[in-house]
């Protein structure tokens, strides 16, 4: 049973009486004891009077899936077998990280024989599971004062998937895409673009790519088009050890990578190729490979999901290990990981692959905007110090740079804003030049 504020203010007016026998003079107990026995007696008639619990049936609606910072309904259809009409409350206990609406609390007032769909609104605050493991419900009596209350144990789970923000630049990516395959790749023939189709010869067009043969059996001179290369493999590989968790702008190095990752597979998606992904720190934590066509980026949000950063240091040589387990063919190696520190990058760069004209790295880091505002602010000692301590942060991450180019990668540095579009330029930009 619960008590409600109402019992609280039928209880105080016993004290006017009460103050009214003081002035009379007359003993006021018996008339408080009576006036407490009273509000007793009705405590217990509303809870008898109340509508039973046990003859509710609760049943769960819930979407399997939603994204990150996007509002979902998950819906409870609540009917009453019972021969009383319930009126109450109804709370449905999700975790604070889901951030159901009025704490997934909702009015009911259920006549016997009927039901009603109550949805409860949520905004996901966080990836992975979000559960609800029950429905607490109040059904209170007449006359307001007190009631019943019980759990009703229906579990719903929703999986909340990586925002995905960055696909507000798809659109332009796929744009420049179609213009590579289109009207501009036909002028330009790189060394990894392959044969398309045959058309006649019209002026201004590059004479290396007549084709004799068939401009003998055509009696006209052909010329042979080109497109950027289809079935080329992106390997993506995502450190979610413990540089992974630093705070970097509104999120986590992680999931700027996630977003970079997606951004990239959307498009290499579209320009025919095969994607596959791994999440490593000291073990595969995620991987996707063999899924093609629209599935692919369901499959990698569904992947990311419950993937968090591991307060471990990353064993580079087992990751590089996983990326040949994955293929062996020539292919383009994109590394998002957090190389600002030599100390922290000896290890990624003893194990770095060596790169080979097939083969590009890519290593993407995020990086922090504050870090260059400290480095120019000069108002106070105590900002010429956090200065100074900037730009050493600066100088180590350069420090790297230019170590994974000596190494034969390609260090791209950017905001967690930024970085997504830049390496997805990166990846046209190499189709572009015919090198993937």
């Amino acid at each position: 049973m619960f008590l409600t504020g109402r019992l609280v203010i039928v209880a105080a007016l016993g004290v006017v009486p009460l103050v009214l026998l003081d002035v009379l003079g007359v003993s006021p107990w018996f008339v408080l004891l009576g006036w407490l026995a009273l509000c007793a007696v009705l405590v217990g008639v509303d809870v008898v009077a109340a509508a039973p619990l046990g003859a509710l049936r609760i049943v769960r609606e819930v979407p399997n899936r939603a994204r990150q910072h996007e509002p979902v309904t998950a819906t409870l259809i609540v009917q009453n077998l019972g021969e009383r009409r319930l009126r109450g409350q109804l709370r449905d206990a999700w975790q604070p990280t889901a951030g159901a609406g009025n704490r997934g609390r909702a009015t009911l007032d259920l006549p016997a024989g009927e039901r009603r769909r109550v949805p409860i609104t949520l905004l996901p605050r966080r990836r992975g599971e979000l559960a609800s493991e029950f429905v607490a419900v109040r059904s209170t009596g007449p006359l307001g004062l007190a009631g019943r209350q019980g759990r009703h144990r229906v579990r719903g789970t929703i999986r909340i998937l990586p925002p995905f923000t960055s696909r507000r630049h798809l659109p332009s990516r796929l744009a420049r895409l179609r213009e590579l395959d289109g009207n501009t790749s036909v002028q330009v023939r790189g060394q990894g673009t392959e044969f398309d189709s045959l058309r006649e010869y019209v002026r201004g067009d590059d004479v290396r790519s007549i084709d004799w043969r068939a401009t003998a059996r055509a009696g006209t001179t052909m010329l042979r088009t080109w497109r950027p290369e289809r079935d080329r493999h992106v390997v993506i590989l995502i450190d979610t050890g413990r540089t992974a968790a630093a705070r970097v702008g509104d999120g986590t190095r992680l999931d700027a990578a996630f977003e970079s990752a997606l951004l990239l597979s959307a498009l290499a998606q579209r320009a025919g190729d095969h994607v596959h992904l791994l999440l490593f720190d000291r073990a595969v934590r995620g991987r996707v490979s063999g899924v093609e066509g629209p599935a692919l980026l369901p499959a990698l949000s569904d992947t990311m999901a419950p993937v968090h950063a591991r307060l471990v240091d990353t064993d580079w040589g087992a990751a590089f290990a996983a990326i040949r387990s994955v293929t062996t063919r020539p292919s383009l190696i994109v590394v998002l990981t957090a190389q600002d520190a030599v100390e922290s990058a000896r290890s990624f760069l003893g194990a770095f692959p060596h790169a080979s004209r097939a083969t590009t790295i890519l290593v993407g880091s995020s990086t922090d905007l504050s870090i260059d505002d400290l480095a120019r602010a000069r108002d106070s000692r105590e900002d010429v110090y956090l200065a100074a301590a900037a730009e050493r942060t600066l100088a180590d991450a350069a420090r790297v740079a230019d170590a994974i180019r000596r190494a034969g990668g390609e260090p791209l540095a950017a905001d967690p804003e930024d970085l997504p579009p830049r390496i997805a330029d990166r990846y046209l930009e190499l189709k572009a030049a015919g090198r993937l």
